[in-house]
C-alpha cells in the first residue's frame, strides 16, 4: 500500500518515544526502493458510441451517508504476459469498499452483470435508495444490465461529459489495485490472476485505511453511517444531496 498508509500503520503500532516522522519515513521507504512507482500504460475499456440509451448523472453535488446508497462501476485492464485480462469492478461509496467484481479475458457485458450480482447478493431486500453510477460504456448500458438494476430498485446514473470526476471514485480504486499491488506483480495465466485478485481485494477491504473515510478500512467504515471526514483538503465543494428518484 502507499506510504502514508503505512506511516499511519506503523505509528499506531509502536511507542510515542520511537515514533518516526512522516518524511524520514518516505526517506527510509525510498532508500530501500520500496516506494510505488507509477505507470501509463493504457488498454481503452469504454465505449459509449452504441444506440442504447444513456441515462443521466444523478450524483452531482451528492454524498452518500450510509453504505449501499451509493453505488461506483468501472472496468480495468490487467496485463498478463503478452494480453490483457479485464476486471469489473463495483465499490460503496460510502465506504470505499469493493462489493462486486468479475475478472475476464472478455470486455463482454455479461461479466459486467456477474460483478452486479455479486454486490447485489449482500443488499438487503429493503435497502432503501440506491444509485448505480457508472460510465456509459456499452457493458453499462446492455439490456441485462439495465433490466438486473431495475429488477432490484437501484436508479441508474452515468457519466455526461467524458470529466474524470464524473466517476471519480471509481478510477482511484482501480489505480490503487494497480499501483499499490498488480503493477509489482508477476502474474502467469487467468486462474493465477483471479487468485490474486481475490487476495488483493481482501487486503483492500480489511486492512487498508483510507484517508477519504477517517483511516478506517473500507470493511470497517461499510458498518458505519453519517458524513466521515477525509484526511486530506479538496478544492473542489460538495455538500450532501438527496437522491433524485427516477420514474
Amino acid at each position: 500500500m502507499g506510504g502514508r498508509k503505512l506511516w499511519h500503520i506503523v505509528s499506531q503500532q509502536i511507542p510515542t518515544n520511537q515514533q518516526i516522522g512522516r518524511d524520514a519515513f518516505f526517506d527510509l521507504l525510498r532508500d530501500q526502493a520500496l516506494l510505488v512507482h507509477k505507470r501509463k500504460t493504457r488498454a481503452y475499456t469504454t465505449d459509449s458510441h452504441h444506440w442504447l440509451h444513456k441515462y443521466p448523472n444523478l450524483t452531482k453535488e451528492f454524498i452518500p451517508l450510509r453504505p449501499n446508497q451509493l453505488w461506483v462501476s468501472d472496468i480495468t485492464y490487467i496485463r498478463v504476459e503478452k494480453k490483457f485480462l479485464y476486471l469489473f469492478l463495483i465499490t460503496d461509496a460510502y465506504s470505499r469498499k469493493i462489493i462486486g467484481w468479475q475478472l475476464s479475458d472478455t470486455i463482454e457485458a455479461h461479466n459486467a452483470v456477474l460483478a452486479l450480482n455479486m454486490a447485489i447478493s449482500q443488499l438487503a431486500d429493503d435497502h432503501g435508495e440506491l444509485i448505480h453510477h457508472s460510465d456509459r460504456g456499452i457493458q453499462y448500458c446492455s439490456l441485462k444490465y439495465v433490466k438486473c438494476l431495475k429488477k432490484h430498485y437501484i436508479n441508474i446514473s452515468m457519466t455526461e461529459n467524458g470529466d474524470p470526476y464524473e466517476n471519480a471514485i471509481a478510477e482511484r480504486v482501480n489505480g490503487i489495485l494497480k499501483t499499490e499491488w498488480l503493477y509489482e506483480m508477476s502474474l502467469k495465466g487467468y486462474v493465477d490472476t483471479k487468485k490474486a485478485i481475490q487476495s488483493i481485494v481482501g487486503i483492500y477491504n480489511n486492512e487498508r485505511p483510507h484517508s477519504s473515510i477517517e483511516m478506517l478500512t473500507p470493511s470497517q467504515a461499510h458498518l458505519m453511517s453519517g458524513e466521515l471526514n477525509r484526511c486530506w483538503k479538496s478544492h473542489r465543494k460538495i455538500s450532501p444531496g438527496h437522491i433524485a428518484k427516477q420514474p
